[in-house]
């Protein structure tokens, strides 16, 4: 059976759940390949959930509730009912271990926007079985692609449907250069009175080349590269964007994904410098159409 693709996905700011754009389109036909493919599980992790010292947390709580989502009208959202997977909580806390992270549940853990906004574009007629992973709050690179590693497997599991593999973060996502007066005053997050700025878009074209241009552990070499990058913290003034690039990494970096085809689906630039590209590493071995 052939490993599923794994998906980066950039969330961009909370109007991206609102308001219909190019990325939204490509949410929406991912998660139709996948339902249409046998996923049974999807396996997230996001930019707004990090856990402090050495350890990495599952979210296990039987009833999250949402929190608020700022410029977007509350029936987007209010009653979509999250499905979280507590099976799968069991599984990747063991994998987790079994790699000698210290994995634990966090059984209070109420879900954010950064993955719930993905799955209502993505599944908007009803979420799947859904399992978060918090990131680990030292944002070390190689630390988060052992996370992504130690969960690859889950790509290839059988038995009761397959497993989706997604890192919702950024590109391109540093909210002190972004230009909020549109969004503020009129609602509008994709206005561009004027072109993003030129070290910006540099690193988005290296963001774009490491993703596209290496696969299997050069993909993870690649990654974690662009953190040394002259132009890094420009693009990303806090690292918690881009754990999820280093996660998406570790688990479509492996050995065996040598030569795999990757795209980039959909982009949109909002609030004048925030890029939000979106990734799938991987294909569908015998797709089904949809």
């Amino acid at each position: 059976m052939a490993s599923t693709p794994v998906h980066f996905f950039s969330h961009g700011s909370t109007m991206m759940l609102g308001e219909e754009s190019n990325s939204a389109t490509y949410w929406k036909k991912c998660g139709d390949a996948a339902l249409a493919n046998g996923v049974k599980h999807v396996v997230m992790m996001g930019a707004h959930w990090a856990t402090l010292n050495d350890e990495i947390e599952v979210a296990a709580n039987p009833s999250p509730s949402k929190s608020p989502v700022a410029y977007v009208h509350p029936s987007k959202f209010e009653n979509y009912k999250l499905n979280p997977d507590l099976p799968m909580v069991d599984t990747c806390v063991s994998l987790l271990k079994k790699a000698g992270l210290k994995a634990k549940k966090n059984a209070s853990f109420n879900w954010i926007h950064d993955t719930y906004l993905i799955l209502i574009r993505m599944f908007p007629d009803g979420c799947p079985p859904t399992t978060i992973i918090s990131m680990n709050a030292r944002y070390d690179p190689h630390y988060h692609v052992r996370v992504g590693a130690a969960l690859s497997s889950l790509r290839d599991a059988t038995g009761e449907g397959k497993t989706l593999l997604i890192g919702t973060g950024g590109a391109v996502h540093n909210l002190y250069r972004n230009e909020w007066a549109q969004m503020l005053l009129y609602r509008d997050n994709f206005a561009m009175e004027k072109a993003p700025e030129g070290t910006l878009m540099d690193f988005r074209q290296e963001f774009e080349d490491a993703m596209l241009k290496n696969s299997g552990p050069a993909l993870r070499r690649a990654i974690t590269m662009l953190m040394k990058m002259p132009n890094y913290r420009d693009a990303h003034a806090t690292d918690d964007h881009f754990m999820a690039a280093c996660f998406v990494a570790g688990a479509a970096g492996r050995e065996e994904d040598r030569g795999k085809k990757a795209e980039m689906g959909a982009e949109d630039w909002e609030l004048r410098n925030m890029c939000n590209s979106q990734f799938t590493l991987g294909s569908w071995g015998n797709p089904v159409a949809v």
